[in-house]
């Protein structure tokens, strides 16, 4: 089931500093993980991502997983530590027509060097906000007793 976008994370996408990491998995089971700059969220809701390159690993891995049902995921990195998970479904891969060649020549304004493979379509399934404190807020909401015998013995060495 698709899930929508909320706007600071479309946001977040389209900041030039933002790190986007793409992780797919091989016929094995092993990952696979790699930058990818060039994921953005499509005007579909559907992210977008433009593979360079004809052999490469990640494309065997999303045609796998379009072909097997398999999800990859997309995190994003951008300033402050704020950091999303996306995890969703490859669902189309686009090789030929209109949005290929839209796309093709947005690459080459870019890199005239640079060759476009395929336009890949990602429909995001979960969103998951892993900013450390987001993060740190759901582990003490969930585990209230756990915590660290350090922080016990300074908690109450304050409090004598």
């Amino acid at each position: 089931m698709a899930v929508q976008l909320g706007k600071d994370l479309i946001e977040l996408f389209r900041d030039s500093e933002t790190v986007k990491v793409l992780a797919t998995v091989d016929e094995n089971g092993s990952p696979h993980a790699v930058v990818k700059q060039s994921i953005e969220p499509g005007e579909d809701g559907n992210l977008v991502h433009l593979e360079l390159l004809e052999s490469s690993r990640t494309g065997k891995n999303l045609l796998r997983s379009l072909w097997f049902g398999r999800k990859v995921s997309v995190t994003v990195i951008g300033k402050g530590g704020r950091s999303y998970q996306i995890k969703g479904r490859p669902v189309r891969s686009i090789i030929a027509g209109p949005v290929f060649r839209q796309n093709y020549e947005k690459i080459r304004e870019r890199d005239p060097d640079a060759d476009l493979a395929a336009v890949w379509i990602i429909e995001p399934e979960e969103v998951i906000d892993e900013s450390f404190s987001v993060r740190l807020a759901e582990e003490k909401a969930a585990h209230p007793l756990t915590l660290h015998l350090d922080r016990i013995a300074v908690a109450s060495e304050a409090g004598a």
